[in-house]
């Protein structure tokens, strides 16, 4: 080999190496812009299959003890009452276990406003049958982590697609609107949609009268009839 040879041999081995650095390094740039790559926030969608929507601070504050600030990690919803067995479930189990649903449904307040918004979220009846109801329940009672309550029969439940949501126009429900959950009580006023969710309690009282039907609501809330009393 002569010297010109190998002069043109050490050329293009510098050059190989100088292009495995630069592979090499590229691909650790690109391994650590991926991995640590920050999530953006969901934006909120404000029309939907041609329908507008209202905005999610479109509501008023009119909950009992102010906006419930939960931490997800202690949070636990329990189901339980006259069912087979009680249930108690994690955010992580309810959003990782059950299919997730959206429709587009109006909340109407007593106080005269309305927002329609799409909400997303899970089937109560899926979590009901997975505990299991024992003869007699006729009635479901819903607790919130502040302490509110509310009810409803258990057909409205089992047989009506009621979803427990967790997002609304595309983003997690604020602490403002119930995080984790809120009831999307469909045909209801809005003092039925339940917010903070906590526990979810099967019983055999029709009669039972939650925080505003103690005061002289509808208990049945339904929006075809007055909410001032039955």
């Amino acid at each position: 080999m002569n010297r010109k040879t190998g002069l043109i041999l050490v050329i293009i081995l510098i050059v190989a190496a100088l292009a495995a650095v630069i592979i090499i390094t590229g691909q650790n740039s690109l391994r650590e812009d991926t991995g640590g790559a920050a999530t953006l926030p969901a934006v909120e969608v404000r029309s939907y299959q041609g329908q507008d929507l209202s905005s999610i601070n479109d509501f008023h504050e009119n909950s009992i003890k102010g906006p419930q600030y939960i931490n997800i990690t202690d949070y636990r919803l329990t189901v339980t009452g006259l069912t087979n067995t009680t249930l108690v479930y994690t955010y992580a189990d309810i959003l990782g276990k059950y299919p997730h649903y959206t429709k587009v449904v109006t909340l109407h307040c007593v106080e005269g406003w309305d927002a329609t918004i799409l909400w997303e979220g899970v089937q109560v009846r899926d979590l009901i049958r997975d505990a299991g109801v024992r003869p007699g329940a006729n009635t479901i009672v819903f607790t919130a982590y502040d302490g509110y309550t509310t009810s409803f029969p258990l057909d409205y439940i089992m047989n009506r697609d009621i979803i427990m949501a967790y997002r609304m126009n595309n983003v997690t429900l604020p602490a403002e609107r119930g995080y984790p959950f809120e009831l999307v009580a469909e045909d209801k006023w809005g003092y039925k949609w339940i917010k903070w969710i906590e526990k979810i309690e099967l019983t055999d009282n029709p009669d039972y009268r939650g925080y505003w039907e103690q005061r002289g609501y509808s208990n049945s809330g339904d929006l075809n009839e007055s909410f001032s009393g039955d």
